[in-house]
């Protein structure tokens, strides 16, 4: 079986694993020329952490931690408060125990796939045009001019995916806007920078964070919820516009914001990683079209407000490749299409379920409502630091939170599946 994947991040490396160990042949594009360096923080946990250990690439993780020793909170006179340190096997801490750059765990999955004589990858490349997809093949146009045949076309290529775009009718794709806005980007790291995610609560609906990385520099986030009309239009049309627009924007609109505004906002003329967005989810009405299928945030994009959208990634490629392995010869990948969304759709819905106070509770617009949110995490780290309360409401976090189908052909090593 010939199956084309659109998009080298996480989702696409990780679904080559399973089906090149089923014996499929995969090709992967990828738009860039290189894997983007490091990116911005990411964690894997539940079902995933064991995924990613039937892949046998759990030390690389460790290895690649961002060493943030947990999540501390900051007071308006820049003092941190309310420490809510990593403790193995545990979800007390916004900071998850397999705390890792994306650009990292793409590298991982990369090296993990890339001399795999089914697996061949593409960089600089990307699908120009999907031609045909009918009962007997998917027909595309690459960027470098050739036209090809496939079993199977996986969008695995992010949120506003260009296959996706071009496969499924707009009325079945629905974007849930959270109304809220982020801004991300790599900084210098300074000697009294601390080894912690620093969160500073602005007024006026603004974050401001710091955190760690393995790289010997620093990861800086701005988060906004516009809180009138005109504001929103702004934040809108710099989400779509050009990269000078954005950082005005941020400088406009964090000039008086407090903490370390300032120092994050001078770096980011020289920054070479700004990345800007509106925080909105993906949801799909139907993930497969015949023989074409989508798969992570191309599917079901839960937003970093779940902290869920690279395990999701991680468990579908598991799941979609797994029921492509118990395809007989000749059947249609439709089927095993079909399968793996009625196992994972439930859990995805689940997951991207966000109670309606999220995001608005941690962005206060009054100095009375930042208050009320510092006491209860102040709270909160109190109990964190009694075990015995601890116990009562805590959870391992590499508990399998989704039910891991077992799959033969993985454990079977090269046979050929063919259709």
């Amino acid at each position: 079986m010939r199956v084309l994947i659109s998009g080298a991040g996480i989702a696409g490396p990780t679904l080559a694993y399973f089906l090149a160990k089923a014996g499929a042949s995969i090709t992967i594009v990828e738009k860039s020329h290189s894997l983007l360096s490091h990116g911005q923080n990411i964690d894997i946990g539940g079902s995933a952490i064991a995924v990613v250990k039937k892949m046998g690439l759990m030390d690389q993780v460790r290895r690649f931690n961002t060493t943030e020793k947990g999540t501390q909170f900051i007071d308006p006179k820049g003092r941190p408060f309310a420490p809510l340190p990593v403790k193995e096997n545990s979800s007390v801490s916004f900071t998850s125990e397999f705390e890792i750059l994306r650009g990292d765990l793409a590298v991982i999955l990369y090296e993990a796939t890339k001399d795999h004589p089914n697996v061949e990858y593409l960089f600089g490349t990307t699908i120009k045009e999907v031609v045909s997809n009918d009962d007997d093949t998917v027909k595309v146009k690459l960027s470098n001019g050739e036209v090809q045949d496939f079993a199977l076309l996986v969008a695995a290529d992010g949120q506003w995916s260009k296959v996706r775009k071009q496969c499924f009718l707009p009325e079945h794709i629905s974007v849930v806007d959270m109304g809220m806005y982020a801004a991300y980007w790599t900084i210098p790291r300074l000697p009294s920078d601390n080894d912690w995610w620093n969160i500073y609560l602005a007024l006026e609906s603004r974050i401001i964070t710091i955190r760690p990385d393995p790289h010997g520099t620093a990861r800086a986030l701005f988060t906004r919820m516009p809180c009138n009309d005109a504001q929103k239009k702004a934040w809108l049309e710099a989400s779509r516009s050009d990269r000078q627009t954005q950082i005005e924007l941020l400088r406009r609109e964090f000039a008086d914001a407090g903490w370390q505004a300032q120092r994050l906002l001078d770096t980011l003329d020289e920054t070479p990683d700004l990345y800007f967005q509106a925080i909105q989810q993906i949801r799909l009405s139907e993930w497969s079209n015949s023989r074409v299928v989508c798969l992570g945030d191309a599917a079901y994009a839960p937003t970093p407000l779940t902290g869920a959208g690279t395990s999701l990634a991680i468990i579908g490629a598991y799941v979609l490749a797994g029921e492509m392995s118990k395809l007989e010869d000749g059947e249609h990948p439709s089927k095993a299409l079909k399968a793996y969304e009625s196992a994972f759709r439930p859990f995805v819905e689940e997951v991207q379920k966000i109670p309606f106070f999220v995001p608005a509770i941690a962005h206060p617009q009054s100095a009375w409502k930042r208050w009320l949110f510092h006491t209860f995490v102040w709270a909160l780290s109190k109990v964190v630091a009694t075990p015995w309360l601890v116990k009562k409401f805590d959870r391992n976090s590499s508990d399998e939170d989704f039910p891991l189908p077992q799959y033969p052909r993985f454990d079977e090593g090269s046979k050929t599946t063919t259709s």
